[in-house]
C-alpha cells in the first residue's frame, strides 16, 4: 500500500465491479469483432474494442443517474487499474505509465462523447465507430456495418437490462 493510500485510507473497493469489468473484456474479445468485423486482432485493436464496449456500459450506467454513479466511477477505476497493470507487464516504466494511462483515459472519454452523440444525440454513429474503433483506417462497408451494428445491438440490450444484473456482470 502506498504512503498516500495509508494516509488517506484504503482505495474504494473495486472487487464488486470486477465481474462486470470481466464481462466487458470478454465481450470485447469476442472473435466475431475481429473475424467478421475486421477489427485488427492486435493490442491496439483489442484496446479499441474494450473501450467501445466499456463506453456503452458506462453510458448505460449514466442513464441511471445517481443510482449508478458510484458503480460507473468504480468501473472506470477498474479500467485504469487494468490498463496500468497491462502497461507495466509490457515493460513500460513508472515514469511513462501515468502519462500513457492518461492518454488511454482520454481515449475512453472521447469514445464516451462520440458514442453518446452518435447514439443519443443524433450524430453519425457509424462515423464515430470508424473514427474510434478503426482509428480512421479504411474498413470495408461490411466490416463497419458489422461492428457498428453489433455495438448498436449491445447498446439496445444494455438499455433493457436491469441495473442489478449488469452490476453482477450479466451483460445481455
Amino acid at each position: 500500500m502506498s504512503f498516500l493510500a495509508r494516509f488517506f485510507g484504503p482505495p474504494r473497493d473495486r472487487l464488486a465491479l470486477r465481474p462486470l469489468y470481466t464481462a466487458v473484456v470478454a465481450r470485447a474479445r469476442d472473435p466475431s469483432w475481429y473475424r467478421e468485423g475486421g477489427v485488427p486482432d492486435t493490442l491496439d485493436g483489442r484496446f479499441e474494442m474494450v473501450t467501445a464496449v466499456l463506453a456503452l456500459v458506462l453510458l448505460r450506467l449514466e442513464a441511471d443517474g445517481d443510482a449508478a454513479a458510484d458503480a460507473a466511477a468504480l468501473l472506470a477505476e477498474t479500467f485504469v487499474e487494468d490498463m496500468d497493470g497491462t502497461l507495466r507487464e509490457l515493460g513500460i516504466g513508472d515514469v511513462v505509465v501515468g502519462r500513457k494511462v492518461g492518454k488511454l483515459m482520454g481515449a475512453l472519454g472521447g469514445r464516451l462523447g462520440a458514442f453518446r452523440d452518435g447514439l443519443r444525440g443524433g450524430g453519425d454513429f457509424d462515423a464515430a465507430v470508424a473514427r474510434n474503433v478503426f482509428r480512421g483506417a479504411p474498413a470495408s462497408g461490411a466490416a463497419l456495418a458489422c461492428v457498428a451494428g453489433g455495438l448498436r445491438t449491445l447498446d439496445a440490450r444494455l438499455g433493457e437490462a436491469e441495473l442489478a444484473n449488469l452490476l453482477e456482470g450479466k451483460l445481455p
